[in-house]
């Protein structure tokens, strides 16, 4: 489906994306966490761009996560996969992270990430 101007969702969805990026920069000290979403799953990454280098990642189709969501709405199970990797970027010995909501709206299973990790013990 294409807007006014001619762009397909997915392209407009890119440009909110790189102008996002242009603002969120993940450092050792304080990595990004990028967020996809995709019509069935979540994903999420803690990454390093001063190295290029993904820290901590989890997602709904990862196996110790896809046990617990069995049988919940997918944005519980975005809120599971926003404790989740905030557990596992603590065992790493991260403490904040910059958001990076992906082009996203801070809506529905994005903010349910946020809040999952925020629960969690993450600060952003």
């Amino acid at each position: 489906m294409a807007d006014i101007k001619g762009r397909s969702k997915y392209q407009a969805r890119h440009r909110r994306q790189r102008r996002v990026r242009a603002k969120a920069h993940g450092t050792a000290a304080r990595p990004r966490m990028a967020i996809f979403r995709s019509t069935k799953n979540i994903f999420v990454q803690v990454i390093d761009d001063d190295k290029g280098q993904t820290l901590v990642s989890a997602s709904t189709i990862d196996s110790e996560v896809a046990s617990k969501v069995v049988g919940k709405t997918k944005t519980e199970a975005s809120r599971v996969v926003g404790q989740v990797v905030a557990e596992r970027a603590k065992n790493a010995g991260i403490e904040e992270i910059v958001f990076d909501r992906g082009g996203f709206k801070y809506h529905g299973r994005v903010a349910a990430v946020a809040e999952g990790a925020r629960e969690a013990g993450l600060k952003f």
